[in-house]
């Protein structure tokens, strides 16, 4: 999981707000924690059919027969990795609620998370976007996941927008998700941070 706490000031960063922190997890067993950490790292910088099981498991040092007790084959690992990558945007969303403030406050903090999480943890662009592009079949088990989360992304946009008593909140909520696609694709692809360019144009969305 992740939090959000106060930046501490540095060179080259001039602007405001929350900060994304690694959290510990607690919860599945260790072997199955592990082994999901691995294939999710080599999913993501690697590509999907780019890694075999018997890489994840020589990485992660698990037997097969451990990764059979936990999944029972290599697409319910990637589910399971999309599933964590879901649940680390749905922290985000938490964290920044938590810290309080005006509704307002919790849209820009929204922003911000999203553009700290471009910058420093996706460089490689956006892992359901990746995915999707590996697993062609819309009804696949790997589609339905990428499909919950872009219709939860989206509908938590919204619901943050009109509580801050934006207009129109379902059509910016979808810009957002928009730009969010644009700066995942185009700093992989630019090799070049794009974060800025997503904060001002999506605060000018909200605010317009």
């Amino acid at each position: 999981m992740y939090s959000v706490k106060t930046p501490v000031s540095g060179p080259g960063h001039t602007t405001s707000g929350p900060t994304l922190t690694r959290m510990p997890r607690t919860g599945p067993s260790e072997p199955r924690e592990r082994l999901l950490r691995t294939a999710a790292g080599l999913f993501y910088r690697e590509g999907i059919n780019g890694v075999g099981v018997d890489r994840v498991l020589a990485e992660a040092g698990v037997t097969r027969a451990t990764m059979y007790r936990h999944f029972p084959g290599k697409q319910a690992l990637v589910t399971a990795y999309l599933e964590l990558e879901d649940a680390t945007i749905r922290g985000y969303f938490e964290a920044a609620a938590e810290q309080g403030g005006s509704p307002a406050d919790l849209v820009e903090a929204v922003i911000e998370g999203i553009a700290q999480d471009a910058e420093r943890f996706h460089t490689r662009g956006c892992p359901f976007i990746n995915a999707s592009a590996e697993y062609a079949d819309p009804q696949s088990p790997v589609r339905q996941v990428v499909r919950r989360h872009r219709d939860w992304f989206r509908a938590t946009l919204a619901e943050v927008l009109t509580a801050a008593g934006v207009p129109d909140p379902d059509a910016k909520a979808a810009s957002l998700v928009l730009l969010r696609d644009a700066m995942l694709v185009g700093g992989y692809l630019d090799g070049a941070s794009v974060a800025d360019d997503f904060r001002r144009t999506a605060r000018a969305v909200v605010t317009s």
